[in-house]
Formats: structure tokens, sequence, C-alpha cells
């Protein structure tokens, strides 16, 4: 099937350029493999750094050969990306069925492991597994030395908790509940226009850095193209990569 990409040219002629910042967040990496090869590829090609999320517990160390901070920016993936929740529950590694002092431990321990091994490359964002996170646990999070928080959906606040802001992903392009390979491309197109077109009219928070979702390691054909097409177009359009919720465009 061949997109249709008329609704978001449409959309994308309304903006102008470094208008859009956009970010890149791809999870589950613990080591070096072809996919993740392929996925520094990309990201060189289209001109957008990948922020990639890193499961501390299960981390090799040789994925810091390979990680350099710049095409692939470590940040902290919860801790063994292992579901606590019930069965009659949405799974969750950090909601509120532990003690909290057990789960800001685990945050603890994750920053300190990656710190030890990416050193100042690692930007200290904590991306919960399944987007999921209770509130208590977000309160502890800038205390454990944590400057922003990463989940689904365009956020509703700047910041999460004190001290910590909120950079959120918006685009998901993996049907997980069906097929696991890409959703109908013309509905992504559609999701993407519509998020744009709230952003531009004020009904959404604009200056959020916009976020695609990926998975390295269970893309297939469909999913690799469509990211890189939509990426291509966007950069190509009114985005800049961001990569810090500090700066502006990059030159």
């Amino acid at each position: 099937m061949t997109p249709d990409w008329t609704p978001l040219d449409a959309e994308l002629a309304h903006w102008k350029q470094d208008d859009l910042p956009l970010w890149w967040r791809d999870d589950d990496a613990i080591e070096p493999t072809t996919a993740l090869a392929k996925l520094a590829v990309v990201s060189q090609r289209v001109g957008l750094p990948v922020h990639l999320a890193i499961i501390p517990a299960h981390v090799r160390d040789t994925l810091a050969d390979v990680v350099d901070g710049q095409t692939l920016i470590p940040v902290v993936h919860g801790w063994s990306h292992r579901n606590h929740a019930p069965q009659s529950q949405k799974k969750s590694e950090f909601g509120a069925t532990r003690p909290l002092e057990i789960r800001a431990n685990e945050a603890s321990v994750s920053l300190a492991r990656l710190t030890n091994l990416f050193g100042t490359a690692l930007q200290p964002m904590f991306v919960p597994p399944w987007n999921r996170i209770a509130p208590d646990m977000t309160g502890k999070l800038a205390a454990l030395g944590y400057t922003s928080l990463s989940t689904f959906t365009p956020r509703t606040t700047p910041d999460a908790a004190p001290g910590l802001a909120q950079i959120n992903t918006h685009l998901d392009p993996i049907d997980w509940h069906n097929t696991r390979s890409l959703i109908d491309p013309d509905a992504l197109i559609a999701q993407v226009t519509r998020q744009l077109c709230d952003r531009r009219t004020g009904k959404a928070d604009a200056t959020e850095p916009y976020g695609i979702l990926t998975h390295h390691l269970v893309h297939d054909a469909a999913i690799w193209t469509f990211t890189e097409q939509l990426i291509l177009r966007l950069m190509n359009g009114p985005a800049y990569a961001w990569t810090d919720q500090k700066q502006g465009p990059i030159t």
C-alpha cells in the first residue's frame, strides 16, 4: 500500500521553517544488534538523533561501544522491564503496586548504572516501561537526579513534577494488538496531521518536542520504511532535531 501523504503535506504548508521541535525515542535496547546498527544508519540518513531507552538491569557493556551520545543518545528505561501489575491491570513496572522505597531505589540504581557505563553521554531522562508510572514515583525522580520524564501522548503540563520536564512521544507506528507490523499508514498520517494541527491552533502544547516512538528489535520492512519516510518529510519541512529541553534548533 502506497501511503497518501497529501493531508500531511497540506498541514505542513501552514508551518514555517524551524517551527517544529522533533525527537525520536526508541525503546528496549540492551546490546549491539543488527537492528540497532540499522537504527543508527537510518538516524544518520534522516538527520535526527535517536534517544535510545536502555534497560539497565540487562544492559551489556558492549553497548557502550556503539552508543556515541550523538547519533544514539542513551536514556534510562526503567530497571528490568518487568511487569509488577496484577493481571486485572495494564502492565507497569513503576506503578503503585510496590512500596515507593523499592521503586525509587531501582530508579536510582538504574541512573547510576547507566551513568557508569555511558558517562556524560547519558541524558538523565526516565522512560518507564509501557509508558506508565505512578504519581508518587514521578514526584521522586528529580531528587534522584533525573531531569525529564517521557511517556506517551501529548503532555498536559510542561513539567511532570517540580524540576522534572515532561517530554512525551506522540506516534507509535506498530500495531501491537494485532499484526505487530505497521498500522495502516493512512491512519498514521491522519494522526500526525491531526496532532500537528492541534499544536498549530493552540489545542495542544506547541513547545513540547513532537516525538516518534519506535522499537527497533521488532521492526519489519514496512515499519522501517514508513518511519524513515515520515521523519524525512518532517525534517524537510518545518522540523528541527531536538536533543535537549534547554536547546533550540541544531544548525
